[in-house]
């Protein structure tokens, strides 16, 4: 997969914009609020249906506009696609190659986009949640029936939840168990599987930017000595209690582990974002090496936190990776930059992209 071009039409400050990109590297450079982390923005929701700023899209939309519109030109395996995607207040209207998409989750089929932003250290403080979107993108990308089965567990877990919120008779809440079970079991699999693979990668990229292996662990979001068909009996009682499901798979976290503890708890902010850094990175080379797309990976504003050094080490693992590289920069003309692949260089300024070479 590669992004060949990239059409920008009322999204945040950004009124117009229209850029031809280059296959492996794209420096975007611009002063603070200028529009540059915009560009990369517009690039995820492009890829994901969301933004990673923000959880509510409509607010995307600049300033006395009734909607965004982005448009791509996806090259792959010598053909090109088409992708459109416009949000208004009233929703999203996603199309590729003039065909609706089947569902969000096509748009990370077609444009599969990771971002290191100066928020990333959420991945390692934030809540369990976090974790299952990072740990759930990776499955979705290399087990084609992972989304199936998640998407079975959610609607059986939306309906026996509602059910026990409006305390209906015992028979009609645990009518769902069979379905949820069955589901849950598969996709708790599912990311099992695929932490196997994932680990040994996480491990030797932090070794490298931090000098000690993360080591990751999943959680799966019930007893391990249980079943989940047993834990979701053993819970019955308080589920009537509270309104909800307490045992499965949407329960589950990701232990990171730092030098042998939670990483959360004894690493500070750079290191945290070198942290969560190795969890994307690693991801990317384990998927590549399961024959996942590749990827545009979306950097925002690398050397903050960081020390040159750390920067660079950084830099090198970025570089290292199969994808097409994002980048922005306050100052284009930072030492730590020159490891960048020779690419297209793009200037934004109060909302207005220029392209430099």
């Amino acid at each position: 997969m590669t992004l060949e071009a990239l059409g920008i039409e009322d999204f945040r400050c950004i009124r117009l914009g229209q850029l031809d990109l280059d296959p492996r590297c794209n420096l975007i450079s611009g002063q603070n609020a200028s529009g540059k982390t915009s560009l990369l923005e517009a690039i995820f929701v492009l890829g994901r249906g969301r933004s990673f700023r923000t959880a509510r899209t409509e607010t995307l939309i600049r300033a006395g506009a009734e909607a965004f519109m982005l448009t791509a030109r996806i090259g792959t395996e010598g053909r090109q696609r088409p992708l459109g995607l416009q949000v208004s207040r009233s929703g999203i209207v996603a199309r590729v190659s003039g065909r609706p998409v089947a569902g969000l989750a096509e748009l990370a089929t077609i444009l599969p986009a990771q971002a290191i932003d100066p928020e990333v250290h959420r991945l390692i403080e934030g809540g369990p949640q976090e974790r299952r979107r990072y740990l759930d993108w990776g499955v979705f990308h290399v087990e084609p029936g992972f989304v199936d089965h998640w998407r079975r567990y959610q609607r059986a877990l939306r309906q026996r939840n509602a059910a026990l919120r409006t305390s209906q008779p015992a028979a009609v809440s645990r009518a769902w168990d069979p379905e949820l079970i069955e589901a849950g079991t598969r996709v708790a699999e599912y990311r099992a599987r695929y932490l196997e693979s994932l680990a040994p990668h996480v491990a030797a990229v932090g070794q490298r930017l931090l000098g000690a292996p993360l080591e990751i662990t999943l959680q799966q979001g019930w007893a391990a000595d249980r079943s989940l068909e047993e834990s979701v009996s053993a819970s019955w009682t308080r589920d009537q209690e509270r309104g909800l499901t307490h045992a499965g798979p949407h329960r589950a976290d990701l232990a990171v582990r730092f030098d042998g503890l939670m990483a959360r708890e004894r690493v500070s902010r750079g290191q945290q974002k070198l942290a969560a850094s190795a969890l994307l990175l690693g991801q990317l080379r384990s998927d590549a090496e399961q024959g996942s797309d590749v990827a545009a990976l979306l950097v925002d504003d690398p050397a903050a936190e960081l020390d040159a050094q750390n920067l660079h080490r950084l830099l090198y693992e970025v570089v290292s990776l199969p994808a097409q590289l994002f980048v922005t920069a306050l100052d284009p003309e930072n030492d730590a930059l020159a490891g960048l692949p020779t690419g297209h260089r793009f200037h934004v300024e109060h909302g207005a992209v220029t392209r430099l070479i």
